[in-house]
């Protein structure tokens, strides 16, 4: 059997190749002091030695001699100072490095966290930033300082690190060199001052550096290492087809809760994966409580899922009723649906006897889970009531319950009344009505309190003997005890129905929102009613401040942004990171979190489109919970796919035009190419006959020479024409404005004329004191003639064409009205666009730029020009000039 590479496998290999992506080389330690800086120096030498381009971005020396030596010989980059509370710390210059943009950079203390108010709280995200932009990186790490390990080193130890970084980041490490040394001789090393200030020593073996702690440590790195190490083996023998044994694939499931024990579980998640070399994902459930649970619980539960995510999960969350059935159900159909093997959740916190009368999501989940192996966590801690959950906890205000015991007591005094017409039992279904009123308008608890207020007022007023809680006839006790259990059901189901259908009226509320941001986005013509819209609808939902910004020359634009919303340079720059990086950053995020507005990119398959900045909360709502926070990123997605859309109908608006400017030159070059090469025809043979035939009497020379002068004179127009054109279209065109007479006007148009009008009565009809025009008589000597021009053309011989000066509301009227053919009605407005020629039987040279061009000038006088239809035919060319410029 022939045994090929895997594809898949050879696909990720090869991309991994090709990216841009700097590579990271990690030197991993198990503690302080075992020579990780010193290594990384030594190494950065003998790169430098190969020619490598090596600088120094960050290196913590602990004033070590050692250490500083390897320092010198290579270049130092210039740190950042940050201040903090009038202290100035200097931290990793991340601007400083790309801009340098050497071939390696040392980075120290990959698991520092920076100060307040740098670009990211952790350097880590310095170091990403940093690879992006094509930089190898060299750093340090202890491996107490993994997230996955963090509740494990603290178990050992003793000790709860604080720095943690993603164990996904160093999956991503192209390198990972283990720096050894064996615990003893690092206690001897500690006790000579080598690893701190030996002030420090004593205290520092007392609480970590014992031997059972580091040796511990150490076989964490190591074991991590062959990890790393199995991991590439694998993937080098599925690439080349190797035979071999290999893992049956796994698919793990978290399944998390606001509980603190949820971190655990996600670790232990972790090392399960990292174990069985498996995929896993992080599952949160949201029930109708979620609405009503405090902001440090969706916050804990929000941060969770963020740790997962860190850890290299996918994380979801998805909906269920209240019911602890539902919840199971939800998880169930989630794992068969992703293929999942195994289900990883918490040991219960609460008592027994709640399980017992609640239900346990353990129990169900094993009962229910068919062939996926169910993995449960245990917890040092003991057994209690969630806080959300403590019987003693009213889960209503304090009125509801009083509300339910009026009613109780109304319903005592309806009994008073009709007890004595019926049976005293049957006044038991006036208590289970208060009940179910009580469920469905006051809520579980004061449901509750009725049903159980109910139970002892029955039996104090009305079951012998009277006014005691005593029962004489045993029946009762059946009665008391189904009238409670019987309260209890109906105001568990009437609030979980009602419960129920609160979240489909969220969810409701929800679509309907989407879909009115869909269909308004979708009736938007362009860009800007479409962020408008977009703004809109998210101040609406969301009751917050709104900045929509899209790039514009290499910088950021606020397009569309909220009345009382102002950014500043600062925000415009974390504005600028968000679209160059792809990834949210400001306020709430990892990213430069000081930022006023928290800013997401508004991403789709063909790239970023733009940056979307939300604000605070306009009123003193709470932060925005996963719900929330998912209809938000519906609708960043809905938004940004409009714009895709209307920058695509620009870009196609902008290749019409492009379409329509080729085909304009297409004919202009035709209609130049005949126009220009009739006069130049002309000519030329004119020239061969005058040079060719000497003998050639008086009167036909003077007809060759007259001929070859019209043509020329033909020509020079024609050329005078486009270049006139060309200034009008490029706005270079200028006036020089002077007072000037309509009469002297259309006289300089006919002498310039000359023999083209005599084949033509031309009437000229100006008033008497007509008053001056401000224009530029050359310019307006120009139009005239154009439109003359063009009533000859299309007007019989010796027909009558008569010009016409008048005032009109003010300005100057001039017309030229002709009794040729006229003009189409659906050509009247289209005669003065560029090389635009109305379709006649009869051809008439011309290249359909007299009018435009006419146009061009009147309009740069503050004019208008016009063409109508002449009652008994032809044709009024109007021209309308202001009187006051």
């Amino acid at each position: 059997m022939e045994h090929r590479p895997d594809p898949d496998e050879l696909l990720k290999n090869i991309q991994s190749e090709e990216n841009k992506r700097g590579r990271l080389k990690i030197f991993l330690g198990y503690v302080a002091g075992v020579g990780k800086t010193y290594a990384m120096l030594e190494a950065a030498h003998q790169r430098k030695a190969q020619g490598v381009d090596v600088v120094v971005g960050y290196i913590e020396t602990h004033k070590r001699a050692e250490t500083e030596e390897l320092v010198e010989g290579l270049e130092i980059l210039p740190r950042k100072q940050v201040e903090y509370h009038n202290v100035t710390l200097t931290e990793l210059d991340v601007d400083g490095v790309i801009q340098r943009k050497p071939q390696l950079v040392l980075v120290d203390e990959f698991a520092h966290t920076n100060a307040p108010g740098s670009r990211h709280p952790k350097r880590y995200q310095d170091v990403q930033e940093i690879l992006s932009a094509g930089i190898d990186v060299y750093t340090t790490l202890n491996i107490q300082h993994l997230e996955s390990l963090n509740d494990i080193v603290a178990q050992v130890t003793g000790v709860i690190v604080r720095e943690t970084i993603p164990d996904r980041v160093i999956d991503e490490a192209a390198e990972i060199e283990v720096i050894d040394l064996p615990p003893d001789e690092l206690l001897v090393r500690l006790q000579e001052g080598k690893v701190y200030v030996p002030d420090q020593a004593a205290r520092a073996i007392q609480k970590f550096f014992r031997k059972g702690n580091l040796t511990a440590l150490r076989e964490m790195s190591l074991r991590r290492a062959a990890e790393r190490v199995d991991d590439q083996m694998r993937a080098y023998m599925q690439t080349r087809a190797i035979q071999g044994i290999w893992a049956a694939g796994e698919r793990l499931l978290v399944c998390i809760s606001p509980s603190p024990l949820s971190e655990r579980l996600v670790r232990t998640t972790r090392r399960l994966a990292d174990e069985l070399n498996a995929e896993w994902i992080a599952l949160y459930v949201e029930t109708p409580q979620f609405a009503s649970m405090s902001s440090e619980k969706r916050d804990r539960v929000a941060g969770i899922l963020q740790l997962a995510e860190d850890l290299g999960a996918r994380s979801y969350i998805l909906s269920a009723g209240s019911s602890m059935d539902a919840v199971t159900q939800t998880i169930i159909e989630f794992a068969h649906k992703n293929n999942i093997t195994k289900i990883v959740t918490g040991k219960p916190l609460r008592p027994r006897w709640q399980e017992l009368l609640r239900g346990s999501l353990v129990d169900m989940l094993i009962h229910k889970s068919g062939d996926i192996d169910v993995y449960v966590v245990t917890s040092s801690d003991k057994p209690s009531f969630p806080a959300e959950e403590n019987p003693l906890k009213l889960h209503s205000p304090i009125y509801r319950y009083v509300l339910s015991l009026f009613l109780v007591a109304l319903a005592t005094v309806t009994g008073f009344f009709i007890g004595g017409r019926i049976e005293q039992t049957n006044l038991v279904m006036l208590y289970l009505l208060t009940v179910v009123v009580s469920a469905i308008y006051l809520g579980r608890g004061p449901a509750i309190l009725a049903s159980l207020a109910g139970v002892l007022v029955f039996d104090f007023l009305f079951v012998t003997p009277y006014y005691t809680f005593a029962v004489s006839d045993t029946q009762y006790i059946i009665v008391f005890v189904a009238l409670f259990l019987v309260g209890m059901v109906i105001s568990q189901l009437t609030a979980r129905a009602s419960e129920q259908a609160e979240a489909a009226r969220q969810r409701e509320a929800e679509t309907a929102e989407l879909y009115d941001l869909s269909r308004d986005l979708a009736s938007s013509a362009n860009l800007e009613s479409i962020l408008h819209v977009f703004k809109k609808h998210l101040e609406q939902t969301f009751s917050r401040t709104i900045a929509v910004l899209l790039p514009e020359e290499n910088r950021m634009v606020a397009y569309a942004i909220s009345d009382n919303l102002k950014l500043n340079d600062e925000e415009m720059a974390v504005a600028d990171w968000v679209y160059r990086h792809a990834e949210p950053a400001g306020r709430h995020t990892n990213t430069l979190p000081a930022a006023q507005l928290r800013y997401l990119p508004l991403k789709t398959s063909k790239g970023v489109m733009g940056v979307l900045g939300v604000g605070k909360p306009n009123t003193a709502n709470t932060d925005l919970t996963s719900a929330q926070r998912r209809l938000m990123e519906s609708f960043a997605n809905q938004g940004a796919q409009a714009i895709e859309r209307a920058l695509l109908e620009e870009q196609n608006r902008q290749m019409v035009l492009l379409q329509s400017a080729e085909k304009l030159q297409n004919a202009l070059l035709n209609s130049i190419s005949h126009d220009l090469r009739t006069p130049l025809v002309a000519i030329t043979g004119a020239l061969s006959a005058l040079d060719e035939n000497h003998k050639m009497d008086e009167p036909a020379r003077n007809a060759l020479i007259e001929n070859a002068r019209g043509e020329a004179e033909r020509l020079n127009r024609l050329v005078g024409n486009l270049l006139n054109m060309t200034r009008i279209e490029s706005g270079a065109i200028k006036l020089h404005r002077e007072p000037g007479d309509v009469q002297d006007l259309i006289g300089t148009a006919l002498e310039q004329l000359g023999k083209r009008a005599e084949h033509h009565q031309i009437k000229v009809n100006v008033p008497a004191n007509f008053p001056l025009i401000s224009m530029d008589f050359t310019l307006m000597a120009q139009v005239i003639v154009n439109l003359l021009e063009n009533a000859i053309k299309y007007s019989p011989e010796d027909s009558l064409i008569e010009v016409a000066a008048s005032l009109v509301d003010s300005k100057a009227r001039l017309q030229i009205a002709d009794r040729g053919a006229g003009i189409p009605f659906e050509d009247l407005s289209r005669v003065f666009d560029k090389f635009y020629r109305v379709q006649r039987p009869e051809s008439v040279s011309g290249t359909g730029l007299g009018l435009s061009i006419s146009k061009g000038i009147v309009e740069a006088h503050g004019g208008q020009i016009r063409a109508l239809n002449r009652e008994g035919g032809g044709t009024i060319l109007e021209v309308e000039l202001p009187l006051d410029k």
